[in-house]
């Protein structure tokens, strides 16, 4: 076995064993692609159904619609970014849960600020009475 090469930029060449992936759990089957995949489709078929369809009120739909999209993004983060809680040493799920809430935060800032402006707008009659 020969030393291994220098560059002229000082670095060391690594060898093809250098190369070899610690955790092979973070990288996804062939099976699990399918799996996300057909979930994937069933969580966007069930909402078009309920949509086409009609059988439930707007509002119940909306909400279901929510909730199948949140738990669609969940299966796109296992099966897709294979997020877990042993995924670079737990700082993926660390920094999506940072992202979760200044999200969170700014959402409903921004959702305070304007029910707010909107209670305290002058009403159109007073304003053009002024005018």
């Amino acid at each position: 076995m020969s030393p291994p090469s220098l560059h002229t930029a000082g670095h060391v060449e690594a060898g093809p064993q250098d190369h070899a992936h610690d955790d092979e759990e973070s990288h996804g089957s062939r099976k699990g692609y399918w799996v996300g995949f057909a979930l994937s489709a069933v969580l966007t078929a069930i909402p078009f159904w309920l949509v086409m369809t009609l059988t439930l009120g707007k509002q119940a739909t909306a909400l279901l619609i929510m909730a199948f999209a949140a738990v669609q993004m969940v299966v796109h983060m296992i099966f897709f970014l294979h997020m877990n809680r042993r995924a670079e040493g737990g700082w993926s799920i660390m920094a999506l849960l940072f992202t979760i809430v200044i999200v969170g935060i700014a959402l409903s800032g921004s959702l305070w600020v304007m029910y707010h402006m909107n209670a305290n707008m002058m009403p159109m009659q007073a304003a053009s009475d002024m005018g």
